[in-house]
């Protein structure tokens, strides 16, 4: 979502430069390639030392931006710590986690989004929520209301659009019949997706529907991957499941099914995918998590968390619908994502906010600079 959104800003009004506080990792170098100004502190990924924050802070002091856009709970912290140094600088930081989840995030996560709540009535001047869940459950526990406004994320849907080929060529690529259904996850293998109850699901619609395949893809997804390979065995779902890896055609791959997917339990905000499926054309059948009803809305199916039953038999009521009304289905879900979340109208309300928050002094082109 970042990488979209400085994609998109009007580089006329706004110069734009981000910074990693690790490494440039694979986003990074695609920013990079396509010209975007890009800086990486090299901090340990066990904690931002010392040096690290010093060399943020001399960063900011050298670019000197109007404002400094956070991302994630470290670079809130870390961002809005360098930025009173460095002074002058206006804060946003950016919240995308629905909750905070013992189980599924890191103690020490946990424990800077803690130190950020406490400091959110100093630090930033604006607290940029991707969903009305983040918002919530962050006001909660005790980030400033008065700060917060939700943006939502956006899709591209000149990208992830509905592609008749891509039915096919998936299909060709798998083994399979041009008129397989398809049911798919992308989600990296993380205990927050709940992959076991998708496994347990499909099992269970595998059982009435046995010509039903299932196609998972994302960092993590490989037939390598030891739980996945029990849990596909206990599901008795042996040739029937297709475990891809990362993917580098995921417009691809969404525009391939009849059914997108999300089995998430916990710590989804806003989920891209379901957002991305949708704006294929695909019909999503996906758990109440974070805002997933509200992209959902009435082009989908909305189950509780961790009920692998209600899973299955969501994918069954919408394989059992006529082909003309899965199609019409996914028509409304296209048609949701580009009046309410594409990518364009997205970066014009933060581009709103940062002007907003500059006011008068911006004689000069606004420069913003994002820290993920």
């Amino acid at each position: 979502m970042l990488h979209r959104l400085v994609s998109r800003t009007d580089r006329e009004r706004f110069n734009v430069n981000v910074i990693s506080l690790t490494t440039a990792g694979e986003i990074g170098r695609r920013m990079i390639d396509e010209g975007i100004s890009f800086h990486s502190i090299e901090a340990s990924k066990s904690g931002l030392d010392p040096a690290a924050l010093l060399r943020l802070i001399r960063h900011i002091r050298r670019t000197r931006p109007d404002i400094l856009q956070t991302w994630m709970y470290h670079a809130d912290l870390a961002g809005g710590i360098a930025a009173r140094f460095a002074r002058s600088i206006q804060v946003a930081w950016g919240i995308h986690h629905s909750d905070l989840n013992p189980d599924h995030i890191k103690k020490r996560t946990i424990r800077v989004a803690k130190w950020c709540a406490r400091l959110s009535r100093r630090l930033p001047e604006r607290i940029v929520c991707c969903s009305r869940a983040s918002m919530e459950t962050h006001a909660a526990i005790g980030y400033d209301r008065e700060r917060m406004i939700v943006i939502q994320n956006g899709f591209d849907t000149s990208l992830f659009a509905p592609d008749s080929d891509a039915r096919s060529s998936v299909r060709k690529e798998l083994g399979l019949d041009g008129d397989t259904p398809l049911v798919g996850l992308v989600a990296r293998y993380h205990p927050q997706k709940d992959h076991a109850t998708f496994f347990r699901a499909a099992g269970i619609l595998h059982a009435g529907m046995p010509g039903v395949r299932f196609v998972l893809c994302g960092k993590g997804i490989t037939a390598e991957n030891q739980n996945l390979a029990v849990l596909t065995s206990e599901a008795g779902l042996e040739g029937s499941v297709f475990l891809l890896g990362r993917r580098a055609d995921i417009p691809r791959i969404q525009a391939s099914l009849d059914i997108a997917s999300s089995s998430a339990s916990s710590g989804e905000g806003f989920p891209i995918i379901i957002g991305e499926a949708m704006s294929c054309g695909v019909p999503c059948v996906v758990t109440d998590v974070g805002d997933s009803a509200e992209i959902v809305g009435d082009c989908g199916l909305v189950v509780e968390p961790g009920d692998p039953e209600a899973l299955a038999a969501g994918w069954k009521k919408i394989l059992a619908m006529k082909r003309e009304t899965r199609a019409a289905l996914g028509e409304r879900a296209r048609e949701r994502i580009e009046k309410n979340y594409e990518i364009g109208a997205v970066t014009a309300r933060y581009e709103v906010l940062y002007l907003g928050m500059v006011g008068k002094r911006g004689a000069r082109k606004d420069s913003v600079t994002s820290a993920p």
